[in-house]
Formats: structure tokens, sequence, C-alpha cells
């Protein structure tokens, strides 16, 4: 399975093409940076330098051709304003998207937040309001789409080993997730195509990730 990661060297990201590589998949990781290209192949992807918030669609789409799946793992990040989180978290998430659609490639993960439908909620600081109102916009423009998307929302991410229990439901309280097992989700999200066209929240649980994802 050729896999295409936007937002390659993310920790997420470096997790699932570390999943993927093992298996002997073809992870493609997206980086704006060049110097972050050896932490991709030391985990065994391939690089693609490619800034989303300034390239256009048929550089993406090239990029895309071939793909049996993309996954959009990319973010502004800490320390960036309101206007990255446009431009990165909604921006580049329509243009991945719109570059799938171009490439071919149905099956599309996205990677948001287990709040983006509280973006207008009272009492957020403005910069995490305005990161989860652009989560919640990429998110309504990819459920417009004619793609096999499955929209994966994590709760808050830590840097803990993975435990592979998780929670995993259209709706769940508040709680947190290790990156390593957000990553072990996704991978099984890419092998299960009956979770396209749902929205997902994850947090940690007690089920194993199979038996969670055979329950919703």
């Amino acid at each position: 399975m050729r896999v295409v990661i936007a937002g390659g060297h993310g920790q997420i990201a470096l997790h699932l093409e570390k999943l993927l590589a093992q298996r002997h998949d073809a992870p493609v990781g997206i980086v704006r940076n060049p110097d972050h290209e050896a932490d991709l192949i030391a985990v065994g992807a391939e690089t693609v330098v490619l800034d989303l918030e300034k390239s256009d669609v048929d550089a993406v789409a090239k990029v895309l051709e071939g793909a049996d799946a993309a996954v959009f793992s990319a973010g502004a990040g800490p320390g960036s304003g309101e206007g990255r989180k446009d431009t990165v978290d909604r921006g580049a998430a329509v243009l991945f998207a719109d570059a799938a659609q171009r490439a071919g490639v149905r099956r599309f993960i996205q990677v948001g937040s287990i709040n983006a439908d509280k973006a207008d909620d009272p009492g957020f600081d403005p910069v995490f309001a305005a990161y989860l109102r652009a989560k919640r916009a990429a998110e309504e423009d990819l459920k417009a789409r004619d793609l096999d998307w499955t929209i994966l929302r994590p709760g808050r991410l830590t840097n803990d080993s993975g435990t592979g229990q998780v929670k995993i439901a259209e709706k769940v309280d508040g709680g947190e997730i290790p990156r390593e097992d957000v990553a072990a989700v996704l991978l099984a999200l890419l092998d299960t195509p009956a979770t396209a066209r749902r929205t997902l929240e994850l947090v940690s649980g007690d089920d194993s990730i199979a038996d969670a994802l055979s329950r919703i």
C-alpha cells in the first residue's frame, strides 16, 4: 500500500510511517523543510519536499499519483498564530483533498481535533479557538467531497508510550491519547474500509484497537 502523508515530519506521522514501513508498505511523507528528510528516511519513508501553504493542486496531485491512500496529519503547530492555523489546518487540508480527487485517490484520512465542534464555545484562548475553527472548516469541506474519507479526532496528545488500549466512538468524553496510539489507529483505519464517511473520536481506553473498531 502506497500511503502519502501530509505533515510527514510530525510525531504522529513519523510513528505511522514507521509502522507502514515495518509491514513493507510504502509510506511517502511530505515535508516543508529538507532538513527533516533524514528523520523520515530513518523510519523507512520516502520523502517529498513540498510546502503545502505555497503549493498548488497540480504539484500536490503529482505526489499523490498512484497512491492507495492519503493521510492529512499536518498542523501549524505550537507557537503559530491565528493566520497559520487557517492556512495550514484548513487551507492545506483543503488543498490536499483537492489534490487527492485530482489524482484519483479515494481513501482519505484526516486527523482533526476532539473539540472541533466546540470552536465557538466561550472561554477558549483566541488562538486555540482559531485552531478549532480551522479544523472544523477542514472537516466540513471534506465531508462534502466524493471521497472515502474518515475523520479521526484524537483527544489531548501525549508523548507517552502507546498502550494499544483505546476508546473509539462517534462521541467520547474528553481524555488524552499517546501519539503512538493515534498512529496505530490510523494504520488500522487504512485497513478498515468500512470506516469510510465516519467521524470518530479517540482517547485512551480499555479496548484493543481491533475490538474498538469492530464496535463502531
